[in-house]
């Protein structure tokens, strides 16, 4: 498991998937904002769902986030479109309702960026998001993110076009602005 002040990330385990699928999946409103594909009912046993459980990936690296101080189940987060070539990645996060607005995003986004950077040796992470998703952005740029644009209504979210919010990270900024490690047991 990877550390950090309030979460740790570790592998998805299969009891992870019901409560991960019920809470983040099944509210389509929300889930609709978090995933650039339009949402379609898929049952919460099916190996289609998103949180299934998958080998190892070198495109796509998913994490179940916990709550250090309660142990809890707190969301996913995950590396995904890995490109080993260019040494690039987009970051994403998802925490259940019980578990938002209590600053646990931003400690994420670190141990993240310290996967991808350290773990990993990418060169650059990005994160897309909607551009009303303040805590996202400000998990980001709280971590050394760079907003690098604005994508005008580039996203259909429930009913509208929504605008997106495009920033990056790289390697030798993330080394400038951590000074320590993720914190270990």
């Amino acid at each position: 498991m990877l550390r950090g002040d309030r979460v740790g990330l570790r592998a998805r385990h299969e009891d992870d998937v019901p409560v991960l699928h019920r809470e983040l999946y099944e509210d389509v409103p929300t889930r609709s904002r978090a995933d650039s594909r339009a949402w379609r009912p898929v049952p919460e046993g099916s190996p289609e769902s998103p949180y299934a459980v998958s080998g190892p990936s070198d495109t796509l690296a998913c994490f179940s986030v916990v709550d250090l101080e309660s142990q809890e189940l707190a969301g996913e987060a995950l590396l995904w479109n890995i490109d080993a070539h260019n040494r690039n990645a987009h970051l994403g996060i998802s925490l259940r309702p019980a578990f938002r607005g209590r600053g646990l995003g931003a400690d994420v986004v670190r141990l993240l960026c310290h996967y991808g950077f350290v773990v990993r040796g990418l060169q650059r992470l990005q994160v897309e998001t909607l551009a009303d998703n303040t805590a996202m952005i400000a998990a980001a740029t709280g971590a050394g993110f760079t907003v690098e644009g604005r994508l005008r209504a580039a996203a259909w979210v429930y009913g509208s076009f929504e605008d997106e919010v495009v920033l990056g990270l790289l390697a030798h900024e993330w080394a400038r602005t951590e000074s320590a490690p993720p914190a270990q047991p």
